[in-house]
């Protein structure tokens, strides 16, 4: 039977605060965005059709009336084609103000005109209308969400707890920006730098007329070779299509310094750290700034309130919110991160303890020893939506004598709508105090041995790594014997491992314990000594008495899966097993034979690696 909610006294609730109940929560989840609006769908779509476009967009020559030079216009479109892609994720309003910059970009470019007899400037004029119909779908819906709160919480509105007031948001980030954009700000000077260092050197040498006489590669490098003057020069060249031999090409040249008038200098790493420093530091600067805004609106006046019930994340550390009538905490509303504010004496006061009680805290959850987090009655402040900011004050436990009050540092994100039963029961599966008894009430007694093996993604992902295995094996391999070998020997046996693992784990479950397969080997584990079984990063842990754990991992991407509407594999696998562990009536009655106990696929993908390995040498 799980804990009653932990109390929260009447003294610590605002006179006349509403409990947000079931029917006003569903209400508001309906709300929520749809599906088709995600990031998740609305980006692949916008990226795919953006390179698309790039990739087939025509490049004009390099020429000695047009240089290729430093394209500071093309630059700052980069950074803001950049930008946007982030932010359809994180910032909806600046998304759309990213993307008519980028439209305008492209209709200077002929692009509205192209977009008629090219494929891929429609595609890329689709895709930019479907995410802005997500877009404007999503603030809509955020809208939404904001009026039917209000609607919930009534007349009361009530001013933010003291520690709240004085909780900052935005710091880090600006630091960061500052950082950031002061690399952008290095890089750009280092360009200008180039191109300062070629005009003045350019302005007293000798303008020639050649030809080219050879094209070729050294290391994989394009060299092209103009004779001049009598003279032999060899340049190094982005665009080798621009000089085909017998062609004529203009040069300078100022004793032994020569350069490609068409081509006059390389600053392309110090243009691609300026576009690099400047996409991270406006991103950094824009969620600093964002999250200022939104706080000091929390501030600024009373606030709406709602009685509820939170429960801190066991593995991710996330504040779930419940209906105020839901004290199983199985259907979570809404959820986001937040930390601890304090009252600016009381931190001073108190800061050394603190620290001490969150240091172990931690070394607990990374030992896996930490208890479940309890279900807490909770008030909270503000109007929650999609993309807003919030605080609440609640007890951290029931031996607490003072209320903690925490705020918002990301923003809200409700669960989704609970249009179906299948997203219902998707969510409440992610709950980790979902009731033990419900899960085995689910489950039938059966005679023979229940088997749980890697399943679809589990063996993309598995699929996915052992690409990446062969490609690292080519890679360390090409240039014959070097330091790169030292990549095998120190990444290879781990890579084996988790490729194995995830295309073919498998977990039996008979009369007397579990039969565990991982990479390498299977392992019994008898129902006598098992004491947790646990689903964390993507991983199965197994805990048993008086010694180590036994550990799957990965067993698939639980985060896909839940951002595609599945309920993670692996963790209904950990419900079930739980289920057996703690009623020995559901256990089977036979024990598992040979050929259900699995085989570990370690010691073979080693003798595949070997092989491609020497294929790899027999074909370089």
């Amino acid at each position: 039977m799980s804990r009653p909610p932990v109390p929260l006294p009447a003294e610590h609730i605002p006179p006349g605060t509403a409990e947000w109940r079931t029917p006003n929560a569903e209400r508001w989840l309906a709300a929520a965005p749809a599906r088709w609006a995600h990031p998740l769908w609305t980006l692949p779509a916008l990226v795919a059709s953006l390179v698309w476009d790039i990739a087939e967009a025509p490049v004009a020559p390099c020429t000695s009336t047009a240089p290729c030079g430093t394209d500071w216009l093309g630059l700052g479109m980069a950074v803001v084609s950049l930008l946007t892609l982030y932010w359809v994720w994180r910032q909806p309003r600046l998304a759309l103000a990213g993307l008519a910059a980028t439209l305008t970009g492209f209709a200077v470019e002929g692009g509205f005109t192209s977009a008629l007899g090219e494929p891929s400037a429609l595609a890329f004029l689709m895709a930019v209308a479907f995410t802005t119909a997500g877009l404007i779908h999503r603030l809509a819906a955020a809208g939404r969400q904001r009026a039917r709160a209000l609607e919930a919480a009534g007349p009361v509105a009530q001013p933010l707890p003291a520690a709240a007031r004085t909780f900052r948001r935005g710091r880090l980030s600006f630091v960061l920006a500052a950082l950031l954009l002061g690399v952008a700000g290095f890089g750009c000077w280092q360009v200008q730098q180039v191109v300062d260092a070629y005009e003045e050197r350019a302005a007293g040498a000798t303008r020639l007329s050649g030809r080219v006489t050879a094209l070729e590669q050294d290391d994989d490098i394009d060299i092209v070779t103009v004779e001049a003057d009598g003279r032999t020069h060899r340049f190094e060249t982005a665009y080798p299509e621009d000089f085909p031999v017998g062609s004529r090409a203009d040069i300078v040249v100022d004793g032994d310094w020569a350069a490609l008038v068409a081509e006059p200098y390389d600053a392309i790493g110090w243009e691609l750290l300026a576009v690099a420093g400047s996409v991270a530091g406006l991103a950094f600067l824009a969620n600093g700034v964002d999250g200022r805004r939104r706080s000091q609106r929390l501030r600024r006046e009373p606030l709406p309130v709602l009685h509820v019930l939170v429960r801190e994340g066991h593995d991710d550390g996330r504040t779930w919110v419940f209906a105020a009538d839901d004290p199983e905490g199985l259907r979570p509303i809404l959820h986001f991160h937040s930390l601890y504010a304090f009252e600016e004496e009381k931190e001073d006061e108190d800061g050394g303890d603190a620290a001490v009680v969150e240091l172990d805290r931690i070394t607990e959850i990374l030992k896996g020893e930490d208890p479940p987090p309890p279900l807490r009655e909770a008030v909270l402040y503000g109007v929650p939506h999609a993309g807003a900011e919030v605080a609440f004050v609640a007890f951290d436990d029931e031996d607490d004598v003072e209320v903690s009050v925490q705020c918002s540092v990301t923003a809200v994100k409700p669960v989704g709508p609970r249009s179906t039963g299948h997203g219902q029961r998707r969510h409440e599966r992610e709950n980790p105090q979902r009731p033990r008894d419900e899960i085995a009430a689910d489950m039938t007694p059966s005679t023979g041995p229940r088997t749980w093996t890697a399943h679809g993604l589990s063996r993309a992902v598995g699929l996915g790594l052992l690409l990446v295995q062969g490609g690292g094996i080519w890679a360390a391999l090409e240039d014959g014997p070097s330091w790169h070998w030292l990549w095998l020997v120190v990444g290879l046996p781990w890579l084996v491992t988790v490729v194995a693992t995830a295309l073919t784990w498998r977990i039996t479950a008979d009369r007397d314990g579990l039969w565990v397969t991982g990479a390498w080997r299977v392992r019994r584990v008898p129902w006598s000594v098992i004491t947790s079984v646990r689903h964390s990063d993507d991983g199965i842990r197994i805990g048993r008495a008086e010694d180590s754990s036994v550990e799957l991992s990965p067993t698939g991407w639980a985060w896909l899966e839940r951002h595609l509407g599945r309920e993670p594999h692996a963790a209904r696998t950990v419900e079930e097993l739980r289920a057996l562990l703690l009623h020995p009536e559901l256990r089977p009655l036979e024990e598992a034979p040979a050929g259900r106990q699995g085989m570990p696929v370690g010691p073979p993908l080693v003798v595949v690696s070997a092989l491609w390995g020497v294929a790899v040498l027999l074909l370089l």
